[in-house]
């Protein structure tokens, strides 16, 4: 028996478990501390009335005989595909057809799974700091991976030169975890230098409700040609806040073709192989989510993380802590004080404040020396944890 040896070119664990077990050893040690978590991007409101009324319904329908449903489709209901195909339309101001739409567990699982449909021999550029997965995933199917390097003087927007050529190149936008979002403009660039490269953007659309600037697109089909060489990739998770709920979707649009093959032919072939399909009570509440009455609870959700976001920024111009983020995004990407690194601040935090965050070093080495603070939380909860951090007078 051989087993897959690129599995142990990874990292011995994955960084939230790393935080995780720092958190419970501190808190063995100090059994009365009161911690505040700011660390992973977890959803602390619930489902919106609407997503939740339609689960309940839902699951009264599986109970009854004349209602009762079994296996999905693999690619997603009519009535939801239709409700996505409507948020794009509406919300977004693009046509995107339900045939080019395939409902999913979630973006984390379709960021890994959509490599199947690429040849083991791709190269892939990722950007460096970067969402783990990205890497691990590649790292496990022993890809060749280039960076290109996200940092402090390109605001954490890079773009691309010659030397960037790759077969698939990740982005996302608003970032995982700086919290930069691109221009069109800048995502103009990115997806002629695929086109000329004859290259597939795998772009991660995870956080695009939290996109207030006009000058930044929610999905990068805004951008001219992008439907010949882009993937995108969208969650429930941070739009509809069901990262316990799990569900997501995938666009590949009809024109793109690699090989002369088009992709979304074989995405759906690789679905109906591998995948029985999310289920119905999920998938009535995603479509009761981008509903008209969800969706307005579903921004009334967004702006209350953005009132963190907003306190953050505020807090951190006020005591001279330099950020990215915060604006277009619910993460807020600091530059430790004093010159620290990574995982001293972390402690510094836990140990003083009583806070957790995640350290940037954990996201690639040009995350080292920063901090990235989630505004996924409780308001007055975040507030005192904002009073905490002032108090230390950096």
């Amino acid at each position: 028996m051989k087993i897959n040896k690129n599995y142990l070119n990874l990292k011995p664990s994955y960084l939230f478990k790393n935080i995780a077990e720092k958190t419970a050893q501190y808190k063995e040690a100090h059994p009365d501390a009161d911690i505040i978590k700011m660390g992973i991007g977890d959803v602390t409101l619930p489902i919106c009335k609407a997503a939740a009324n339609a689960m309940t319904n839902a699951a009264k329908e599986m109970g009854n005989i004349n209602t009762f449903h079994g296996y999905p489709s693999s690619y997603g209901e009519d009535f939801l595909l239709s409700a996505i195909s409507n948020h794009y339309k509406k919300h977004i101001g693009i046509d995107i057809d339900e045939n080019e739409i395939i409902v999913t567990c979630g973006a984390k699982e379709d960021v890994a799974n959509i490599l199947d449909i690429f040849d083991t021999d791709t190269t892939v550029l990722i950007p460096d700091p970067v969402y783990p997965v990205y890497l691990d995933t590649n790292i496990m199917t022993g890809r060749k991976i280039k960076f290109i390097n996200a940092t402090e003087e390109n605001a954490y927007l890079p773009l691309p030169t010659d030397a960037d050529a790759a077969d698939l190149i990740y982005i996302c936008s608003p970032n995982n975890p700086t919290g930069a979002a691109y221009t069109r403009e800048q995502l103009k660039v990115w997806v002629d230098f695929a086109i000329k490269n004859n290259a597939v953007i795998l772009y991660d659309a995870a956080y695009e409700m939290f996109i207030s600037d006009s000058e930044c697109p929610r999905s990068i089909f805004e951008i001219d040609g992008a439907r010949q060489c882009a993937i995108e990739l969208c969650s429930f998770s941070k739009t509809a806040g069901f990262t316990g709920v799990r569900c997501g979707y995938t666009v590949i649009p009809t024109e793109l073709e690699s090989d002369g093959v088009k992709l979304l032919d074989l995405w759906k072939r690789r679905q109906s192989t591998k995948f029985n399909g999310v289920s119905y009570v999920v998938q009535r509440a995603a479509a009761a989510a981008f509903s008209d009455e969800g969706y307005k609870q579903l921004c009334e959700n967004i702006n209350y993380y953005r009132r963190n976001t907003e306190n953050m920024t505020k807090t951190f111009d006020k005591i001279g802590i330099k950020y990215f983020g915060g604006k277009n995004s619910p993460y807020v990407w600091l530059k430790c004080p004093n010159g620290m690194k990574s995982w001293d601040f972390f402690d510094l935090l836990l140990d003083k404040c009583n806070i957790i965050g995640t350290p940037g070093a954990g996201f690639g080495e040009n995350g080292e020396g920063f901090f990235r603070l989630s505004g996924f939380g409780d308001n007055d909860r975040c507030v005192e944890a904002l009073e905490r951090i002032e108090k230390m007078n950096f």
